[in-house]
């Protein structure tokens, strides 16, 4: 498959500029820069320049990669969901049981989240690890590439890992006819998921121009799009490729009686095999069609002006425009030992510049398990930060109990009701495709300055946690779908401001790290709510929804609390 972009080797790269000047000659900084350490110095030129391309070839590129991010996060999320009556019509698990499928989904996003969020913050020079994903990933490679014989963990391998991972064990989800080894796969498959978010948003902020940071949002209506593919796999696999509601799980029943077999129950099989396949072609598109390069302001943090000054030129060549930073243009700014420290005292930015570049593999280890300390590194960060967690936690609870267990329970108020099994998965795309508009008005309501962020969260999540609460009280097949799509619309408009709202309001060094640390909360506690909620589920239907609102309400309370000064500041 052809690249997407020129992959020749450059004439002659980037050279060293020293200045002329003696240092006796004094340039008076701009007042920007004033109380801004040096690589906050430094990532405001490298704004500067990105911002000059505008939405180029390569940005663009990098948004609809990363969109694909997000609609695997909430492809395999709702596949699940619609999946596990057919699954459990097979196989003969219980209610309670049936919320382990979710457990262990989440299970995964929650390392995922968590081990992807910190890699794509990390520079593993020399390690094994790194060897070894070089040395797999190069068997991988279409060409030789001429570089140096270590490689980088950071935004790049991490960005094409997640798919791949998930595609390996997605493939095998649809072949073991025993519950637990299901679990195993399925708990796999959500450890390369969980990393889609943190990493994809933090990807598309440090690419996307300051003017279009409101593309950030709008990379969640990937999710409801996601939603309705599976949807529409399901659709066309499930309702005719089903057991019949009359048959028994065959473990359950004396051998020669009729009951579900495997073969008369492929549905779920066909649709996780094809989800499967879609991960597998996001890699492909991702790794082979397009040549991803390293985030310029990850390289300015580590030290390698000269890398980041020689990727902005091959994004510009890429653009097709002329890059107009130079290597220069950073040496010139104030010289790294008077740039330690901002003007009210604060520490610099943990372990930037020659810190990162000239340290041994040990002390970047402990620089980098020390970053989680600037995410307390004053009390108006630590509220920042714990309130974001909150918001997470429940909104993830919420969002988790519904999307696992929602279609369950209209299949089961349907089936009362006499709706058949195809009109109710026929409903299930009806109920998600606005999820769509829901994200473009996220996406306008984020484009509102400080504001529409703030206010735009609260509303969505507090009609969210409303709608599952009216939904509890009714049951016909209109008022089922109004409501459902309800929920998920105002979920979809909730999630998109959040998480492009998140990434912003951390700088770049710890980007990753607080993006994957609020998602690892999050994922943590969705592990937690299936569990709980199947229970329920075993002694009421309407206790789940009840469960699934009340936490939808929670999270509206954290983003009521966080200072609205935190919405929209220049992101570093």
């Amino acid at each position: 498959m052809a690249r997407l972009e020129d992959t020749s080797a450059p004439e002659s790269g980037v050279e060293a500029r020293k200045s002329s000047k003696s240092p006796d000659d004094t340039i008076s900084e701009p007042d920007e820069f004033r109380g801004l350490s040096l690589y906050e110095k430094k990532a405001l030129l490298a704004n500067r320049e990105l911002d000059r391309h505008g939405m180029g070839r390569y940005q663009w590129c990098i948004w609809f990669l990363c969109g694909f991010g997000y609609l695997l996060d909430l492809m395999w999320a709702q596949a699940f969901g619609l999946v596990v009556g057919s699954m459990q019509a097979e196989l003969g698990f219980s209610d309670a049981q049936s919320g382990n499928l979710s457990s262990s989904f989440n299970a995964g996003l929650c390392a995922g989240a968590f081990v992807w969020g910190v890699l794509v913050d990390i520079i593993g020079e020399y390690s094994t690890l790194a060897r070894a994903l070089r040395l797999v990933m190069h068997r991988l490679e279409t060409r030789v590439y001429k570089e140096k014989a270590y490689m980088r963990i950071g935004r790049k391998w991490a960005f094409n890992l997640t798919c791949l991972f998930s595609s390996a064990f997605g493939l095998g989800l649809g072949g073991p006819s025993s519950y637990n080894a299901i679990l195993v796969l399925t708990a796999f498959v959500g450890f390369g998921v969980g990393g889609n978010i943190p990493i994809d948003t933090t990807i598309c902020l440090e690419f996307l121009p300051q003017n279009r940071r409101f593309l950030l949002a709008l990379l969640s209506i990937f999710q409801p799009l996601g939603v309705v593919i599976c949807s529409g796999i399901a659709y066309g696999f499930i309702p005719k490729r089903s057991c019949s509601a009359d048959l028994k799980p065959c473990n359950s029943v004396a051998a020669g009686v009729a009951c579900c077999t495997k073969d008369l129950n492929m549905g779920w099989r066909y649709t996780l095999f094809t989800i499967g396949g879609i991960t597998l072609a996001v890699f492909l598109l991702r790794f082979v069609a397009f040549r991803f390069r390293e985030s310029p302001k990850f390289l300015l943090y580590r030290g390698q002006d000269a890398k980041a000054i020689d990727v902005l030129e091959k994004i510009a060549k890429f653009n097709k425009i002329d890059c107009q930073l130079s290597l220069a243009d950073l040496e010139a700014l104030t010289n790294e030992d008077s740039s330690l420290n901002t003007e009210d005292g604060s520490k610099a930015i943990l372990g930037a510049g020659k810190a990162q570049a000239t340290a041994s593999f040990w002390t970047k280890l402990k620089i980098e398990m020390s970053r989680y300390k600037l995410l307390f590194s004053s009390w108006q960060v630590g509220r920042v930060t714990i309130l974001v967690w909150i918001a997470y936690i429940f909104d993830y609870w919420a969002f988790s109990v519904a999307g696992f267990y929602l279609p369950q329970i209209l299949r089961r108020k349907n089936a009362a009701i006499d709706v058949s099994l195809n009109e109710t998965y026929r409903n299930y795309i009806i109920i998600y495709l606005p999820g769509v508009v829901g994200v473009l008005l996220g996406t306008l309501m984020y484009s509102v300055p400080v504001v529409g962020r703030k206010y735009g969260m609260v509303g969505s999540s507090a009609l969210m946690g409303v709608s599952l609460f009216v939904f509890s009280a009714v049951n016909t097949q209109a008022s089922n779908v109004g409501l459902n799509l309800m929920e998920y619309f105002f979920q979809s408009m909730y999630n998109a401001i959040l998480y492009g709202w998140t990434p912003e309001v951390f700088p770049a060094p710890i980007r990753g790290t607080a993006c994957g640390a609020a998602s690892f909360w999050g994922r943590l506690f969705s592990i937690v709510a299936p569990i709980i909620a199947g229970h329920i589920l075993e002694v009421s239907l309407n206790g789940v929804l009840y469960l699934a609102g009340a936490t939808a309400l929670v999270s509206t309370l954290a983003i009521l609390l966080i200072p609205i000064k935190q919405m929209g500041a220049q992101s570093y």
